[in-house]
């Protein structure tokens, strides 16, 4: 006889994306505050130009044996970080760390979306009902503001970048079993900075006067831009884009929290959301098994896609 049962389990690499994530949230308030001292594309060009040379440091012996795949990727990948974080610094010129995060937080649910147009292959059930409840919570805590008619420049930018931040999910686990994880995060970190840094003279932006108010958020963003892209990179070998998207949904409730402890208070319906958020992440990860009275069957017998084949997934 067959006993069906629940069971909940995050593995090391989804720990650590977890705690990525975290550090993540907190950058909303450390960008918004440099964004007083420097243009948006200066900074996210040394941002990331001080976390390829921190890789490169890092992975120096890999890049005698670089290949093209290693190139293209980093490139393709490094676009999407450009443009996702150039616009999302952009935005936070004039809005908030808060409702940066929780906009930035909509590519939520276009991660599933672009995996299914690009990949012909649809979410489990469970990954659907994970991102719905996600999703929900993301409509509580941004608020009902967040969606009337008088969007500003920052929030319009903020938007734009979740298009590119949703991609470059997709595209890191699309390419991470086929590139060098150490060439490839050099190239993509290097290619975000070299490509905001050309920005600056279409946009007009010029480089600031020296200040310690930015000087000192880029190098430490930097650093941590290293250790997040080269955590995504490792994790999502073997984890899914929609379940790394689920985990990476918890952003905003990290950005939340700083934002509390620097003084900003969230309302009842916003804490609402952010639980649902939460809990949307524990359901993803449930997956029904089952087994019969002697011996357990094998988790690809269950109605969930295996993460590892989801997360390389040919077009």
């Amino acid at each position: 006889m067959l006993h069906s049962r629940w069971s909940v389990s995050l593995s090391r690499q989804e720990w650590a994306l977890v705690g990525i994530t975290a550090l993540w949230g907190s950058t909303f308030l450390i960008v918004h505050i440099a964004m007083q001292h420097s243009g948006p594309w200066f900074f996210v060009g040394l941002r990331f130009l001080v976390a390829a040379v921190a890789a490169a440091v890092v992975f120096r012996s890999t890049l005698r044996g670089i290949r093209a795949i290693d190139v293209w990727a980093g490139v393709a990948i490094g676009t999407t970080i450009y443009l996702g974080y150039g616009l999302q610094s952009a935005g936070l010129q004039t809005i908030n760390s808060s409702t940066s995060a929780f906009i930035t937080a909509f590519y939520v649910p276009l991660v599933p979306l672009l995996q299914w147009l690009v990949w012909r292959k649809a979410p489990g059930r469970m990954t659907l009902i994970g991102v719905g409840l996600a999703f929900v919570g993301l409509l509580l805590v941004a608020g009902p503001g967040a969606y009337g008619t008088g969007l500003g420049t920052g929030e319009l930018l903020t938007i734009i970048s979740t298009l590119a931040i949703a991609g470059e999910v997709v595209l890191i686990s699309f390419f991470a079993r086929r590139v060098d994880l150490g060439r490839v995060t050099i190239v993509q970190l290097a290619v975000a900075g070299l490509l905001a840094l050309l920005t600056m003279p279409v946009v007009g932006e010029a480089v600031p006067a020296f200040s310690w108010g930015w000087l000192i958020p880029a190098v430490g963003l930097g650093v941590a831009s290293c250790v997040i892209q080269l955590t995504m990179n490792w994790a999502q070998k073997s984890v899914s884009p929609t379940r790394a998207t689920i985990i990476y949904a918890g952003e905003p409730v990290w950005a939340g929290v700083v934002g509390r402890l620097a003084g900003e208070r969230m309302a009842p319906i916003a804490l609402v959301g952010a639980a649902l958020i939460v809990i949307g992440m524990v359901v993803s990860e449930l997956k029904p098994a089952r087994t019969p009275s002697s011996d357990v069957v094998s988790p690809s017998d269950s109605g969930e896609a295996d993460a590892a084949e989801e997360a390389t997934a040919r077009p």
